[in-house]
């Protein structure tokens, strides 16, 4: 099922006056001190790919070939050893993956090679306790909690999936970290998988149905003369960012949903409410470093799985899944909140009934249509906005909302998670982003913000921000 790979480096992570050291195994140096590393695997499927090939998409091929990483932080409750969770946790990944069996295959091309060649699984641990971590969160310090990507291994090729199991001291906790190759799955995707795996980890799953990998579905797939973009292509106009953590608590976030209402967007969504306030402080802060004021775009991830019915597109559907739209503001407008989000609704608006309209011969008694003229489209879409923003006299500004999403639900044994957030960040550090997801509660909000490093500064003294978020709280277990 599984069997011992080379070993990585510890990962050391420094934040405030804590130093997050996650090690394992011991040996000993040549003049007998003792040097700690990582326990690493290659983990199976627990039967064979019932299918050779999964082809990709045009737009899998076009996303970047970096891996989409999700960090769940645990209490830990259990009196098992970290031997038996870490067994019971291999075992269960093995399980899994013979139902999610292309992420265990290797990226050939245009398509995947479901080979079973397996992903890895890598286990450390750290003398820290869980509440003294999360008391000194800093968005650097998940570096740890990430698997290190070795010579000659890629999202874009092998492994598509990565696991790394983190036990923090004298019992007080475990993290999961997964990352899942973005060629050929988004962050929905990821959590589908996420749920399976820890359900199979409790013994609570009730179906062993294969989910359906449908980036093909919808869009098409390339001609051969296709080449994907490089990581240096996607982000080589971006430079060096910095990434912060801001928290929107609730009662603040009913304030600035009042501030951003207008006479077209009566009730503005909490997620339209601060990604218009973010986008508003991002573009100052970056006119503020320009010599002259550049164009500023937004674009927002849509999940095509709310927007298509399920006959069509079943919710647990995997793959890249989604589209996005764009709004753009010129470089010498007025940056008002209330007109950013009236823009922001009324281009989603716009993206939503093309898609029901390239979907009216779509009922509940069809199981199977043809989507190649949405595909098209959404693609045609997406072409414009590319030959638009990506620019360099261009601010770019991508965002996605992970919010309404059960992160908080995955269980693996040990009750919900009592912190998760996004990683990629601590591997590709030139990516502009900005990420919400719910917090544990359900009603503050947590913003991931990835800006060029000159501009972080600027952007954390906007007084408009501060207004409304707080900086990296501590997370109080």
């Amino acid at each position: 099922m599984s069997h011992l790979h080379s070993v990585a480096k510890p990962a050391i992570a420094s934040f405030n006056n804590f130093e997050l050291k996650l090690d394992f195994e011991v040996s000993k140096k040549d003049n007998g001190s003792e040097a700690r590393r990582d326990r690493r695997e290659v983990i199976k499927p627990s039967s064979p790919a019932p299918h050779d090939r999964l082809q990709l998409s045009l737009l899998d091929l076009t996303c970047p070939a970096i891996y989409v990483a999700t960090t769940f932080l645990y209490k830990s409750t259990a009196r098992e050893s970290p031997e038996i969770i870490s067994r019971r946790l291999k075992i269960s990944l093995s399980e899994t993956l013979s139902h999610f069996y292309p992420l265990a295959g290797r990226q050939d091309g245009l398509s995947i090679c479901c080979n079973d060649e397996g992903v890895i699984f890598t286990e450390a641990r750290t003398d820290l306790l869980l509440s003294d971590f999360l008391r000194n969160l800093s968005t650097d310090s998940l570096a740890a909690f990430l698997p290190e990507i070795e010579q000659g291994e890629s999202a874009g090729t092998w492994p598509l999936l990565r696991v790394k199991v983190s036990f923090f001291g004298s019992g007080s906790g475990i993290a999961v970290t997964v990352g899942i190759s973005h060629q050929i799955c988004d962050a929905t995707s990821l959590l589908t998988f996420v749920q399976g795996w820890a359900a199979t980890a409790k013994g609570t799953t009730t179906s062993t149905c294969t989910p359906h990998f449908a980036g093909a579905t919808i869009y098409p797939p390339p001609d051969t003369s296709f080449k994907s973009p490089s990581i240096d292509d996607v982000y080589e106009l971006q430079g060096k960012c910095v990434t912060n953590r801001l928290v929107f608590k609730s009662s603040k976030i009913d304030e600035l949903k009042c501030k951003a209402a207008s006479e077209s967007v009566r009730t503005p969504t909490r997620v339209e409410a601060i990604m218009s306030l973010i986008w508003r402080c991002a573009a100052n802060a970056s006119r503020s470093n320009s010599v002259s004021p550049k164009p500023t775009v937004m674009t927002q991830a849509m999940d095509l799985r709310l927007r298509i019915p399920s006959n069509v597109l079943p919710q647990d559907s995997m793959g890249n899944l989604q589209t996005c739209f764009f709004v753009k503001k010129g470089a010498e407008s007025e940056l008002e909140i209330d007109e950013m989000v009236a823009d922001f609704r009324k281009t989603k608006e716009e993206f939503s009934e093309m898609i029901k309209e390239n979907l009216q011969g779509c009922d509940n008694d069809t199981t199977n249509i043809t989507t190649t003229t949405l595909g098209q489209n959404l693609l045609t879409a997406m072409g414009d906005f590319v030959s638009e923003c990506y620019k360099p006299d261009v601010d770019l500004y991508t965002m996605s909302s992970w919010c309404k999403k059960p992160f908080y639900e995955v269980d693996f044994g040990w009750g919900n998670p009592v912190w998760m957030g996004p990683a990629s960040h601590t591997v590709y550090d030139n990516m502009v982003f900005v990420v919400l997801i719910d917090s544990k509660d359900g009603e503050d909000v947590e913003a991931w913000v990835g800006l060029p490093e000159q501009d972080m500064p600027v952007f954390l003294c906007e007084q408009d921000l501060l207004a409304y978020a707080v900086l990296n709280p501590p997370v109080l277990i």
